[in-house]
Parts: structure tokens; C-alpha cells; sequence
């Protein structure tokens, strides 16, 4: 796992547009000793602190493990999206699983935004919480998509927050000359990820849990109870929850066979003179590429931008380079604009884009895997693990059900065939095939 951490300092926040305007928190020691907790949580990102939070709101003695800081993974560095639905589309979960699991899925989505809306309110969590996700199409073909997926959840699912964009509605919202119109969605959303997940951290340590930031878990020995092996001590817990997504690679196998570490990179401009040359509206976008780029205007009316993944473990020289390519080819008009922050991260993505929500054995539970799709689904796994040890696995146990299947090759092969097959997805992209 310490190949993960190789393009970061320790215990340190990425030089990030969010790292630079979060409301930071002093550290947390690391565990030195021994420790006994009725739940031991194994990752500090908004999986993690979530379940802590809740169960302690339960009454559970609660520890929470971090390798680095909280929200220094993919929690603290993601675009910010809070978006609708499960990762996959609806008609995909009803062909996989039917109509009944599919509605209940496509409802625990809207829990799961409404869950981080109620977090936000009640623990007075300073986010910058805005409504707005648009999805624009690069051709007229995704453009036609993507209405008629509106038209899908709108007549099956009864969700009317949805305006259906032409072409020249979404540019009159987002004008750049590589879109085809779209569809906006009202009841998602978008916010400052990292002081969303130093938020959960404040309330979670308010209601009892106590935080161990520095202290990798480096073995699990499962049992009643298990045990939970750090450079300085060990925990011994009645439950263990894995929440360390993408840098989960070394504690259980199954994780590891089913979630794929992979690098996303993110760049943010100097504020622009005309800002609504890139936006008109204070909401987010994301596009219909396979390697999709998505991107938002910050308070201060700069351009935070997300394009390009690499997989590996090391990121490129150049991250910022690597991010104006798309950001250029989506605005031509800011190709000599100032990047003043620019940053990768790590996050799992699985085969077909489903969370990995399982139970590893009776008192160990793991999720991950959210692909690009965690700020909501990410909190509310950790919720609704949270209740399953304590009684209630209904939402659990719907979630567990969508496939994620192994990715081929084996842990040595998984990675170079992956590449392989983004490459070939780029490609496409470029084409617009």
C-alpha cells in the first residue's frame, strides 16, 4: 500500500485549491498501544467517518484508523459532485437485477443525497452546499441519450428534477463549443469535499468516536473479536468496517480483487476576468465521455477543472499540463490562462462501476469502489453499515446485491489490462465514436 502514498508527503494535504481554503483540524495522534472499541473503522475518508459517526450516535464505542490525515484520499480531493442515482444507470441496474432492487436502489440515492444535505444542516458543516449537476453530451447522439434517460426516471421513477436541454439552452448555461445540449439536474449537487469530510470528522469525535490519524491498519485477523494490527499497537473490536476505497489493497482479498486503485487529476485557475464565459450558473457539470471531464466555478470565480486518469502508481511530472489538454479542448478561450493549483488522487473504480458493498465475515463489513460517484453514496454506505451491525441490514443488503464482479488477471495482470482497455475508451472519446 505504500506505493499508493508515493506521490504525497505524510500526513500531509495535497497543495490543493481545497487544502487552501479548508477549515483545517489539528491532528490526531496516532495509536500507541492497545485499544478496545466495539467498532473498529479502518479509514479516515466520508465512508469511514460516516459509519463512525452513526454508530456512535448508536451507542458504540468507536476507533477510526487513518493512515494520513482525514480526507487526505480521495474524499478530500474529488470534484465535489453529489450526484443522483447509483453509478450506474438505472436501466443497467434493472437489467441486472430487475425492477424491484432497481427501485430500491434508485431510492436510496435520493437518501443518500438527502443524508449529506441533513449532515451538512445539522452539524453546521461549512461546504459551500449548492444545488445543480448538468450532463452535457458531446455529440447529438449523447445528447439524445441522455434526454431520453430524463424521460426514463421521470416516467419510472417519478423524479421531475430534471430540464431537458437543446443545444442551445446548455449553451446559454455552458457555453463552449464542444457540447450538443444536455439535461440539468436540480436535485443534485456540489461542494467543497474536503471541509465536507473535516466536518463529519468534527461532529463524529463531538459524538465519542476517538481518531487515529498516522497509524496504517497492516493486518486484520478476522474473529470474535477481531483484531486490527498497526505499526504501534493493535485494536481489538466486536466489528471492523473497511473503509479505505482505492488504498484498500492489503487487508482482505476480496476488496482488492474487486476494486481498482486509479488516478484522476484536477486543476484550478486563477479567478477569470469573465467567469461567465465558462458558466452562467453557479452549478456543476460533468460530460458524456467515457474518461469524463467535469468542472465547476469556485467561490472566487476560478475554473475547477477535472480531466485525464492514469493508472499506476505514479502520477505524471506535469499534472497541470496533463489537465489543460481537456480543460483547453472543452474552453479554447482560456488556453492561456493561469493553473494556480493542480493535484491527482486516487480512487476505486470496479468493473462495471458499482459500489463493492459486502460482508467479508459476520462482524467484518467493506465499501467501496464508488467510481467517481462516492460524495453521496460513499456517506451513505457508511450509514447504512453503521445500522447493519446494529440491527437494520435492509439498505445494507440492497446495495450488496449489484454485481462487482473480479477484474481479470488477477491482482499482476488487472492493472496493465485496465490500461489497456482505457486506452482504447479514450480513443473512442477523441473519435466521438
Amino acid at each position: 500500500m505504500k506505493l499508493l502514498y508515493a506521490n504525497d508527503a505524510p500526513r500531509a494535504y495535497p497543495s490543493s485549491w481545497y487544502a487552501a481554503t479548508a477549515t483545517p483540524l489539528p491532528p490526531f495522534p496516532e495509536l500507541d498501544g492497545e485499544a478496545r472499541a466495539d467498532l473498529c473503522v479502518i479509514g479516515g475518508g466520508f465512508t469511514g467517518l460516516s459509519a463512525a459517526l452513526h454508530a456512535a450516535q448508536q451507542g458504540l464505542k468507536v476507533v477510526l484508523l487513518d493512515a494520513q490525515r482525514i480526507g487526505f484520499g480521495a474524499s478530500g480531493r474529488n470534484g465535489g459532485q453529489l450526484g443522483s442515482g447509483q453509478r450506474p444507470y438505472q436501466d443497467d441496474l434493472e437489467s441486472w437485477l430487475g425492477q424491484e432492487d432497481a427501485t430500491k436502489l434508485w431510492q436510496l440515492a435520493e437518501d443518500a443525497k438527502d443524508l449529506v444535505r441533513n449532515l451538512v444542516e445539522k452539524h453546521d458543516i461549512d461546504c459551500d452546499l449548492k444545488p445543480g449537476v448538468a450532463w452535457t453530451g458531446c455529440s447529438a447522439s449523447d445528447m439524445r441519450h441522455l434526454h431520453d434517460y430524463a424521460g426514463h426516471l421521470s416516467s419510472r421513477y417519478g423524479y421531475d428534477k430534471i430540464d431537458v436541454l437543446s443545444p442551445e439552452a446548455a449553451h446559454a448555461i455552458c457555453p463552449s463549443p464542444a457540447y450538443h445540449g444536455g439535461i440539468l439536474d436540480h436535485g443534485a449537487g456540489h461542494l467543497h469535499p474536503l471541509n465536507f469530510a473535516l466536518g463529519l470528522a468534527r461532529a463524529a469525535v463531538a459524538a465519542g468516536v476517538t481518531i487515529h490519524e498516522g497509524t496504517e491498519a497492516l493486518s486484520l485477523a478476522p474473529g470474535q473479536p477481531a483484531v486490527v494490527t498497526t505499526p504501534k499497537g493493535r485494536v481489538t473490536a466486536d466489528y471492523v468496517i473497511l473503509a479505505g476505497n482505492g488504498y484498500l489493497t492489503g487487508l482482505h482479498h476480496e476488496p482488492a480483487r474487486r476494486v481498482l486503485p486509479i488516478n484522476n487529476f484536477i486543476a484550478v485557475t486563477e479567478p477569470l476576468e469573465d467567469p461567465d464565459s465558462v458558466l452562467t450558473q453557479d452549478i456543476a457539470v460533468a460530460d458524456s465521455k467515457f474518461v469524463v471531464n467535469y468542472f465547476r466555478l469556485t467561490p472566487d470565480k476560478r475554473l475547477l477543472f477535472g480531466g485525464g486518469e492514469s493508472y499506476g502508481y505514479r502520477f505524471p511530472d506535469d499534472i497541470a499540463a496533463k489537465v489543460r489538454k481537456p480543460m483547453t479542448q472543452i474552453y479554447p478561450h482560456l488556453k492561456d490562462v493561469r493553473i494556480d493549483y493542480a493535484w491527482g488522487g486516487t480512487l476505486g473504480i470496479t468493473m462495471k462501476r458499482a459500489p463493492h458493498v459486502a460482508r467479508l465475515a459476520p462482524n467484518v463489513l467493506s465499501a467501496g469502489g464508488y467510481s467517481g460517484h462516492g460524495v453521496g453514496t460513499a456517506t451513505h454506505a457508511g450509514e447504512l453499515m453503521a445500522l447493519a451491525i446494529t440491527g437494520d441490514a435492509a439498505g445494507f443488503d440492497t446495495m450488496a446485491r449489484m454485481p462487482t464482479p473480479p477484474f481479470p488477471g488477477g491482482t499482476a495482470l488487472r492493472m496493465p489490462l485496465l490500461a489497456l482497455a482505457m486506452t482504447w475508451f479514450s480513443l473512442r472519446d477523441r473519435l466521438g465514436i
